[in-house]
């Protein structure tokens, strides 16, 4: 399945493919918000697509991305399994934590999740 625009809880969220391209460049990032700029709110990353310098905080590849995200009043949602990286990180889970008590980013197991989170903000 390519990217594509879902309603999910009555948001329109990016929906990204977990088969497509690593994001592993601001420019990747900035590629994701301009495909999210046809009419989505929300960009659905699954964790798989993202390089593993995202997880790795010192890298400041995190926050770059996330920063893109903010400035362009996207929320960008992480979807899947990260549990290894955050046992291997004191920082990464304390990031995660204060992330998903805000709005802007989330970290979710699944989609389902996800619909569950955004029917609740709705």
């Amino acid at each position: 399945m390519p990217d594509e625009i879902q309603d999910r809880a009555g948001v329109p969220v990016l929906v990204c493919d977990p088969a497509g391209p690593l994001v592993a460049t601001e420019q990747d990032a900035l590629d994701l918000i301009g495909a999210a700029f046809a009419g989505a709110q929300v960009v659905a990353v699954p964790a798989s697509r993202l390089d593993e310098r995202f997880f790795t905080l010192g890298t400041r590849f995190a926050g770059e991305v996330m920063q893109k995200f903010v400035n362009y009043h996207l929320r960008l949602v992480v979807v899947g399994d990260i549990s290894a990286h955050l046992e291997a990180s004191s920082a990464l889970r304390a990031l995660v934590h204060e992330s998903n008590r805000a709005e802007h980013i989330w970290f979710v197991p699944d989609l389902d999740a996800l619909d569950a989170r955004l029917g609740a903000t709705a």
